[in-house]
C-alpha cells in the first residue's frame, strides 16, 4: 500500500485525539487537537491549505483542504454520526483534482473513529503500485 507508513502515523494521530476528546464536539475542536497531535509526532503538515481545482488545465476554483499532511496526502475531518457515500466521494475527488495519490477521510463524530484510505487510481505512484 502506497505511503502506508504515513497514513498510519495520521491515524494513529486521530485515534490519539479521538480516545482522549471522545465523540460530540464540533470538527474545528478535532482539526486543533490533530494538529497538537500531530506536531508531537514530528509530521509536516499545512491547515486549511488552499488549493486550486483545475479542470482541462485551467484553475476553475479552490477548496481548503482541512490537512495536507507531508505535502503529499491530503486529509478531509468530518464530525458527523455516521458517514455517507457522499463523504468518501468528496475526499475521493480531491484526491484527483489536486493530483495526489492517497488521502485519508477520518470521521470524529462517530462513537469509533471511523477513516477511510482514498487512492487516485490514475496517479503514476499508484499506477506504479497497482498488482493486478
Amino acid at each position: 500500500m502506497i505511503h502506508e507508513e504515513l497514513t498510519h502515523q495520521i491515524i494513529g494521530s486521530a485515534m490519539t485525539v479521538h480516545s482522549i476528546l471522545g465523540a460530540g464536539f464540533q470538527e474545528v475542536i478535532y482539526q486543533r487537537a490533530l494538529a497538537l497531535e500531530m506536531k508531537k509526532r514530528g509530521l509536516e503538515f499545512h491547515r486549511e491549505m488552499e488549493m486550486g481545482i483545475f479542470y482541462d488545465n485551467t484553475e476553475i476554483g479552490t477548496r481548503r483542504v482541512d490537512f495536507f499532511v507531508e505535502n503529499i496526502i491530503m486529509l478531509e475531518l468530518k464530525a458527523l454520526s455516521k458517514l455517507e457515500d457522499i463523504h468518501l466521494n468528496q475526499a475521493m475527488n480531491y484526491c484527483q483534482a489536486y493530483n495526489l495519490p492517497v488521502g485519508l477521510l477520518i470521521n470524529f463524530g462517530a462513537k469509533s473513529l471511523e477513516f477511510k484510505r482514498v487512492y487516485n487510481l490514475s496517479h503514476p505512484d499508484n499506477k506504479k503500485n497497482d498488482r493486478r
